[in-house]
């Protein structure tokens, strides 16, 4: 573990990079190097102190997901495929350094930052994880993302329960990951969740982007 001060210097020169324009007035962003885009909430649970974004956020989700338990090349896959979006920080990679907080996102004002980072990219697909309060952050386009929807089936009906969505999506992220496959397309997705989950793959249409219905 890190001293408090030590991740405090490392804290804002990071983002002082991440965010702050130079003197051309381009914002600096990292390149995104994978041809999957996974978008993550965060997690209201989070740690006391400063910390990569991964070990920072402690919920569900992220319990499931299982970051320190992967091995380092998928977690350098999850580096450049993952992206967080904080009500604080905007988007944010795994490694990113974060402090605590308790915010909760006020769109008006995160949509032009996490707009900045993410309109940029240019993945083959993107795996949609977030929670419904973050998918308003920012739009996706429809015809390449995949919003993942879990249910559960009680007396042979489909219901939502939130502690086993979280956990699922954290679990979907992590077999992505670990999949030696990288999807690409929609139907690979579905081929690769599928080795873990029963799934329905649903086809986009011309304003609602593909959904990936996934039994736990």
């Amino acid at each position: 573990m890190e001293p408090l001060w030590l991740y405090e210097i490392i804290l804002s020169e990071h983002l002082f990079e991440r965010y702050q324009a130079p003197l051309t007035g381009k914002a600096r962003v990292a390149p995104h190097t994978e041809p999957v885009l996974i978008l993550l909430p965060p997690s209201e649970k989070k740690a006391a102190a400063p910390a990569p974004a991964i070990e920072l956020y402690t919920g569900v989700l992220y319990a499931a997901l299982g970051w320190g338990t992967l091995s380092k090349a998928q977690q350098k896959l999850g580096q450049s495929s993952i992206m967080i979006i904080s009500a604080k920080y905007g988007a944010l990679r795994p490694l990113d350094p974060i402090e605590p907080y308790k915010e909760k996102i006020v769109n008006k004002e995160m949509a032009p930052k996490v707009a900045a980072v993410l309109d940029g990219l240019t993945p083959s697909l993107i795996v949609d994880c977030r929670s419904s309060t973050y998918q308003t952050v920012w739009q996706s386009p429809t015809q390449k993302t995949v919003e993942i929807k879990v249910f559960t089936k009680v007396d042979g009906e489909k219901k939502v329960i939130t502690h086993m969505s979280k956990m699922t999506r954290g679990e979907v992220t992590r077999h992505l990951v670990q999949s030696p496959v990288v999807p690409q397309t929609p139907q690979q997705l579905h081929e690769i969740v599928s080795q873990k989950f029963i799934c329905t793959l649903i086809e986009a249409t011309a304003k609602e982007p593909w959904v990936l219905e996934v039994f736990c």
